[in-house]
C-alpha cells in the first residue's frame, strides 16, 4: 500500500496511485469520464504513471499527468529525487559485452518497441546491425546513437526493399531477427474484410518469408546462421487476437518449425519467440462488437505489460551462440500467458 504521506510523483506506479487515498480516487474518476475502470490499467500497474504518456499514444496527455500530480499534492508540486525509482519490475538489463562481436544482423522493424530493443542490444554487445523500419526518422534515432547500425528505410513486402536489406549486409548475414508486424482489428472470420487480410498477411508472413528466403543463400553458403522469428500469443492460442492476426501467427510458427527441420544439417538454427502483452506502438482496435465482447474481457486478466528490452533479452538469446542446440523452438516470452 502507499503511504498517504508520501508524495506522489509522475515516477510513482500505476498501482501505488490506485492504492493511494487521494491518488486512487483522481485515477478512478479520470478512467471513468473515459468510459473505462481500474481494469483497463491492471496490464501496466507495475509502470510508473509516466509511462501511460508514451503508451497511450496522445490520449493521455503531459498535461493530464501533471494536472493528476497536482492534485494529489494538494496544489504543490513535489520534488522527485533523482534515484527515485518506483516501478515494481525487479527486472534489469545485463549487457553480455562481445556476444555478437563480428556479427552481422538484420532486424526488422528496428525503428521502435522491440525491433530497437534487438538492434540496440546487439550493437552494444558488439555486432554490427543493418536496421530496417519503414520510418525514416525513428532510424536516424537509432543511427546518431550507435556507429555500428546500418539503416536500411524499406518496406519488406516489395521485392526493391527485400534486395536493398540484403545488399546492405555487404555479404555475410550472421542471423536475423524478423521483428516487423502489425496487429488486426479484432475481427472474427465472417467480418474480416479482404483488405485487413491481405495487410496483414503481406507483413507478418510474406514479406518474412520473402526477406528469409533472401537471407539463407547467404548462410549456406557460410554453414551457419541463426533466424528468430517473432511470433505472437496469438499463435497459442484463439483468444488474443483477431482472425487474420492469429492466422499469420501460426504460419510464422509454420515457417518457424518447417525451416528448423530443413536446415539443421546446415548448420541455421531458426526459432521463433511469442510475446505477450509488450509495452510498443502495435496497438489493439475494435471493428466488431463480437471481438470484443469475447477478446476484451479476456485482455483484463492478461500478465502485466512487459518492456521491448525484456523481449529483446529473449530474442537475442537465441540469435547468439547462447542459444547452441535450440532450432524449432518456440519461446513464449509472455509473463506466464501461455500457463494460464
Amino acid at each position: 500500500m502507499a503511504k498517504a504521506d508520501k508524495p506522489l510523483t509522475g515516477k510513482t506506479s500505476i498501482g501505488d496511485w490506485l492504492a493511494h487515498p487521494v491518488g486512487g480516487p483522481l485515477i478512478r474518476d479520470m478512467l471513468a469520464a473515459a468510459g473505462q475502470d481500474e481494469k483497463a490499467l491492471k496490464p501496466v500497474r507495475l509502470f510508473s504513471l509516466q509511462r501511460l504518456v508514451a503508451l497511450s499514444q496522445g490520449q493521455m496527455p503531459q498535461s493530464l499527468v501533471d494536472e493528476l500530480v497536482l492534485k494529489a499534492n494538494g496544489g504543490e508540486v513535489p520534488v522527485e529525487e533523482e534515484d527515485e525509482v518506483t516501478e515494481t519490475s525487479a527486472w534489469v538489463e545485463r549487457i553480455t559485452p562481445g556476444r555478437f562481436d563480428g556479427q552481422t544482423v538484420i532486424v526488422t522493424g528496428a525503428g521502435s518497441g522491440i525491433g530497437r530493443a534487438t538492434a540496440s542490444r546487439i550493437a552494444r554487445e558488439g555486432g554490427t546491425v543493418v536496421a530496417v523500419d519503414i520510418s525514416d526518422e525513428r532510424l536516424a534515432d537509432l543511427s546518431a546513437e550507435f556507429d555500428t547500425v546500418v539503416t536500411v528505410s524499406a518496406d519488406i513486402t516489395s521485392v526493391d526493399g527485400v534486395e536493398r536489406i540484403v545488399a546492405a549486409a555487404n555479404g555475410r548475414i550472421d542471423a536475423l531477427a524478423n521483428v516487423a508486424g502489425i496487429m488486426d482489428d479484432m475481427t472474427p472470420l465472417h467480418e474480416v474484410s479482404d483488405a485487413v487480410w491481405s495487410r496483414v498477411f503481406a507483413v507478418n508472413v510474406d514479406g518474412m518469408f520473402r526477406l528469409t528466403r533472401a537471407v539463407i543463400p547467404v548462410m549456406l553458403a557460410a554453414g551457419r546462421g541463426s533466424i528468430v522469428n517473432v511470433a505472437s500469443e496469438a499463435a497459442l492460442r484463439g483468444s488474443a487476437a483477431g482472425l487474420a492476426y492469429t492466422a499469420s501467427k501460426n504460419a510464422v510458427i509454420g515457417m518457424t518449425k518447417s525451416s528448423a527441420f530443413m536446415y539443421t544439417q546446415s548448420g541455421i538454427r531458426v526459432n521463433a519467440v511469442a510475446p505477450g502483452p509488450v509495452a510498443t506502438n502495435i496497438q489493439a482496435t475494435f471493428a466488431s462488437e463480437l471481438g470484443q465482447s469475447r477478446i476484451g474481457a479476456l485482455l483484463e486478466v492478461i500478465p502485466p505489460v512487459a518492456e521491448p528490452a525484456q523481449l529483446a533479452a529473449s530474442i537475442t538469446f537465441l540469435l547468439s551462440d547462447d542459444g547452441t542446440n535450440v532450432s524449432g523452438a518456440v519461446l513464449a516470452s509472455d509473463g506466464g500467458w501461455s500457463a494460464q
